[in-house]
């Protein structure tokens, strides 16, 4: 009988870098086949050997040869035969497809406080930019104030959904001058004020990102809610955004809150470029007074003191003109109409093109947030 030795688990190790799995080359420690659970009672050693699948036709004599090996190394008295258990190994999970495959470019359109034009101007940078060959998606996450059915003229729009040929059944955006639209307002009644807790909303917002049918697209804009909240997290968290545009006009309390705005883009756990800013409502030209401006929120200084503080550009300056606010109400964007106030919006189409290609050059894919 071959003499006993003390018992501990450094031995055991070193007898199991002994067995080696045939074909391979490597001892079963190598290969990362031992789990890391020896137990010692008195004589009696245990410990779980894993294998890709406990099918494994080498699993019967793998054992029996580590079993060999712990006896010449403990000792023939050691307890062992019978105790070592076979596991499958735990296949790492595939990693999760992303949210809109057939996307390219993700913009978010946002802004830091209500009221600074940001819905109107997302619907019509979303026909200018469909007005220019590109595929277009729009989806409103405003929760709380989706305006975006009212400027397409689809607020008796109702949700509609197909089952494609993986069989899944997914929700059919709406579509508008060459836009896909999607709005949280096509799920609440037209006259009905949206009361959902943050969970609640989150939730509706994952669903038209992510079992809506948007096929292949060059731009999804999303039309974000004002300030900073839940949304905004959930949103970074379900979708790589390509980068994102601030509204604003040029009223300091309006930059107060683009300043923070941009500042939670930028924080380091969200890290989504700033393509740039857009000021809206920079002046009032009287119609019967075509070259005289009014500034009545402020001066442009003002915008261009917030884009040097955070190095980005300024991509447009829009006027306050009757025409787009008009156009809107009437469910038809002004970027449809052969107009100076319709050139604004395509210009600032051409500016994003520009800012996205920039970003897409200069700087990795975006990652989804990953929140603890």
């Amino acid at each position: 009988m071959t003499e006993s030795n003390p018992l501990y688990p450094a031995l055991i190790l070193d007898a199991r870098r002994t067995v080696r799995y045939p074909g391979k080359g490597k001892n079963i420690v190598e290969l990362g086949m031992v789990e890391d659970d020896i137990r010692i009672d008195g004589r009696k050693v245990s410990f779980t050997l894993i294998f890709d699948k406990t099918t494994d036709p080498f699993a019967k004599s793998i054992v029996k040869s580590a079993e060999a090996a712990v006896k010449l190394a403990a000792g023939g008295d050691v307890d062992i035969e019978g105790n070592i258990a076979v596991a499958a190994r735990t296949p790492a999970p595939a990693p999760k497809a992303p949210a809109l495959p057939g996307v390219r470019n993700i913009v978010a359109v946002s802004s830091g406080k209500g009221g600074v034009g940001k819905s109107t101007v997302a619907a019509n940078l979303a026909i200018a930019l469909a007005a220019e060959g590109y595929k277009v998606g729009l989806l409103d996450a405003d929760i709380f104030g989706p305006s975006i059915p009212k400027m397409f003229g689809l607020e008796n729009e109702q949700i509609y959904m197909h089952r494609t040929d993986d069989g899944r059944s997914l929700i059919i955006p709406a579509e508008r001058h060459g836009v896909k639209i999607l709005s949280i307002g096509f799920l609440v009644e037209r006259d009905s004020a949206v009361v959902w807790r943050g969970s609640m909303a989150s939730n509706a917002l994952k669903q038209l990102i992510e079992q809506a049918d948007w096929g292949e697209l060059d731009y999804f804009l999303i039309d974000m809610p004002p300030g900073t909240s839940d949304i905004h997290l959930t949103l970074v968290q379900t979708l790589g955004i390509t980068g994102a545009l601030v509204v604003t006009t040029p009223q300091e309390v309006a930059l107060a809150d683009a300043n923070k705005g941009i500042a939670m883009f930028r924080e380091p756990k969200i890290n989504v470029p700033v393509l740039g800013l857009v000021e809206n409502m920079a002046w009032f030209t009287p119609a019967p007074h075509p070259d005289e401006r009014y500034y009545i929120f402020g001066r442009e200084e003002n915008v261009d003191l917030l884009a040097g503080k955070w190095d980005i550009p300024v991509l447009a300056r829009l006027p306050l003109v009757a025409e787009i606010g008009e156009h809107s109400d009437a469910g038809s964007p002004i970027a449809l109409e052969n107009t100076i106030s319709a050139s604004m919006f395509a210009h600032l189409a051409h500016e994003v093109i520009d800012a996205v290609d920039r970003r897409n050059s200069q700087l990795p894919p975006t990652q989804k947030v990953q929140m603890k």
